[in-house]
């Protein structure tokens, strides 16, 4: 099959919607003006939805009020976008009361470890979406699918009877058709479906840490609170999170991803100190223009007025400063536990790629693996969705400036240089 003609997005500062989705959008908007920022409201609301009270270590606390500051004071939310940011940091708080529930009644939970897990770091737009499918698509290791991510626990009231389907899945798939709706391109960046493996990010959003919340909309001061704060008692919580997941299904060794990782490497070796990490490279230069597009794409589900050379200059110097974190951290994951992977030599030969992890991690690759990866590949191709044009112009960058100011990420890890467009 021949896939879409490439798309240059035309409509990142002034977005347009289908005459369906600006119906749906009227209606959320009316919603707006009952929704309040404040962290008591909130959990006030979660409480009364869940009939539960107790949200655990009180750590996440002062994230949470850092995040509705910075919603309240800098997002420029539209209404709708009030109305999706509200009911996303309701349903953090709800989930947090539904793990501790759990925990409070199965107290043994604590006692699980998380044995080994194979953890891929590295900046979207790396290859990390595509290695973690090939190792979820294994029946031997356990993978975080979206639906999931999104509701880590259900309600005991909402438990499905034997041969029900699971009413997390029907609201995912609710959720997902507003955002292809509103952003119909998005799945040429990334795709998203009720099953894809997920991040850990927005279980991290859970714990009160998490760069899901950059990707919504410009809050500087959610940005400078998260990296000035050890994110330690983050990942903690995000291990017992693990551990309740990992209590209500198997299989046991985990694959973990996150962009957030790679400038988390401390936190992340003393939380997962058993872990194989997977470091991914690629062209900043390239990386910086297709994860700017895909972010300021975005942001129309939070905005009307978005300005492009801002969301530029933001996530310029944002990713920059990741790549700073990658190069001066790098050595706080051990040489036995850790390999760095290229996009260019992945692209290559992305099985042999998984081949070598799988052998540094001491994890069977057996042919039901090989076969399983086949599958994934036959069955998901990539770019069959088309290709977004990606173009550091559009967002007031330069690429030569780009180029000169990351030379000291593409020196230290020999990364290949790719041409205009590439992403």
């Amino acid at each position: 099959m021949t896939p879409p003609a490439d798309v240059h997005l035309d409509d990142l500062a002034h977005p347009r919607f289908s005459p369906e989705i600006d119906a749906v959008r009227a209606q959320m908007a009316g919603l707006a003006p009952a929704l309040t920022f404040e962290p008591e409201a909130i959990r006030a609301a979660a409480t009364e939805q869940t009939g539960l009270d107790d949200f655990g270590d009180p750590w996440f606390e002062e994230p949470l009020a850092v995040l509705c500051r910075a919603l309240r004071e800098e997002a420029g939310l539209s209404p709708p976008g009030v109305v999706n940011s509200w009911f996303l940091v309701l349903q953090l708080m709800k989930n947090r009361l539904l793990i501790e529930d759990v925990l409070h009644r199965h107290p043994r939970i604590h006692d699980l470890s998380i044995d080994r897990p194979i953890v891929i770091c590295g900046l979207p737009r790396t290859g990390t979406t595509h290695l973690h499918n090939l190792m979820a698509a294994d029946p031997a290791l356990r993978h975080l699918p979206y639906w999931e991510s999104l509701e880590p626990v259900l309600a005991q009231a909402e438990r499905p009877a034997p041969g029900e389907p699971d009413p997390r899945r029907a609201r995912t798939a609710q959720g997902l058709e507003l955002v292809n709706g509103a952003m119909p391109y998005f799945a040429r960046m990334h795709e998203m479906t009720v099953d894809h493996a997920h991040e850990e990010i927005q279980l991290l959003a859970i714990a009160g840490s998490t760069m899901l919340f950059e990707t919504m909309t410009l809050m500087p001061s959610w940005r400078d609170w998260y990296l000035a704060t050890d994110q330690t008692p983050a990942y903690d919580y995000l291990r017992t999170v693990l551990k309740v997941l990992q209590w209500q299904r198997g299989p046991d060794r985990w694959v973990l991803k996150s962009p957030q990782h790679l400038e988390q490497f401390g936190p992340l070796i003393r939380t997962f100190p058993d872990a194989t990490f997977v470091v991914t490279h690629r062209d900043p230069v390239s990386v910086t223009a297709s994860m700017t597009t895909m972010v300021t794409y975005g942001a129309r589900m939070a905005r009307d007025d978005i300005d492009p050379a801002a969301f530029g200059r933001y996530w310029a110097n944002r990713l920059e400063r990741m790549l700073r974190a990658c190069v001066s951290d790098r050595e706080l994951l051990p040489e036995a536990q850790s390999i760095d992977v290229r996009f260019g030599e992945f692209m290559t030969d992305d099985i042999a790629t998984v081949e070598r992890v799988y052998a540094l991690a001491g994890q069977p690759f057996t042919p039901t693996t090989r076969g399983a990866m086949a599958r994934v590949m036959a069955e998901h191709p990539r770019g069959r969705h088309g290709r977004v044009a990606y173009d550091l112009a559009d967002f007031g960058l330069d690429r030569d400036e780009r180029r000169a100011a990351l030379t000291f990420y593409t020196d230290r890890f020999d990364v290949e240089e790719e041409p205009p467009g590439a992403g």
